[in-house]
């Protein structure tokens, strides 16, 4: 992670198309080099809280992780967790890390992270985000689908070129 510097607050907001608000720093760049998550304060400057730790900011990412939403990739995937109770504790695992370490910055008093977790799988985004952020094996559901995003055409792009591949269902059994 690094702080932003000028040129990096330029692209995040031709990115998504506004000024970014509350970037601490840019925790993931793209193997080409962009950034493409922001590790976000607890609170915006306004003071509304902002519980979404890692935002992505990528459109080749937002885009991917829309379209997996699209594709049910999610209802698919809170089945898996309530039918596998060491991925419901992978999950619940990557809740708990999220959740301290944004209290670490500020405590909101909420246990609410995002992206369903820890009970069920609700944005791919904040998966993909967290995952991006924090490198394989935090995340289970994110690193499943940043492994379908490289498979998607953005391996070396925008997803690092050695991101492990997505497992099948049959395969984690």
């Amino acid at each position: 992670m690094t702080a932003p510097n000028e040129r990096d607050l330029e692209i995040i907001a031709q990115q998504l198309g506004r000024e970014p608000r509350g970037v601490l720093a840019v925790a993931y760049r793209t193997p080409d080099g962009l950034p493409a998550v922001v590790k976000t304060a607890p609170r915006l400057p306004d003071g509304t809280p902002f519980p979404t730790l890692y935002y992505l900011t990528d459109p080749r990412l937002t885009a991917e992780a829309s379209r997996q939403e699209s594709a049910g990739v999610m209802r698919e995937m809170t089945e898996r967790l309530a039918a596998d109770p060491e991925l419901a504790a992978a999950y619940r695992a990557a809740h708990e890390s999220y959740l301290a370490e944004r209290d670490e910055i500020e405590s909101l008093g909420t246990d609410f992270t995002g992206g369903g977790m820890p009970d069920r799988v609700k944005c791919l985004h904040v998966l993909i985000a967290h995952s991006l952020a924090k490198g394989p094996g935090v995340n289970p559901f994110g690193d499943e689908a940043v492994a379908l995003a490289a498979d998607a055409g953005l391996r070396g792009t925008a997803i690092p070129a050695d991101w492990p591949a997505a497992r099948t269902p049959e395969e984690s059994a």
